[in-house]
């Protein structure tokens, strides 16, 4: 059950990363699809926040991960 509970953080943070990223990638390169009254240099931030947020979750969520039944039998 750890283990299920590890792997769904993991592809929830690696999902935010992924996100964050598409909408990263289209505010530099499609400024058109974005709407014009949206404060770009804050949206970038606060999609930055989010990355950074999923990245330090990732690294920490590590110090968590279920070792595996080899190890436990040496």
């Amino acid at each position: 059950m750890k283990e299920a509970l590890i792997d769904a953080l993991e592809k929830q943070y690696e999902a935010e990363i992924a996100e964050a990223d598409v909408k990263i990638k289209l505010l530099f390169e499609n400024s058109v699809a974005v709407s014009e009254h949206i404060n770009h240099q804050k949206e970038l931030d606060c999609l930055l926040h989010k990355v950074a947020s999923a990245e330090e979750k990732l690294s920490a969520l590590e110090e968590y991960t279920v070792p595996s039944k080899e190890n436990d039998a040496v």
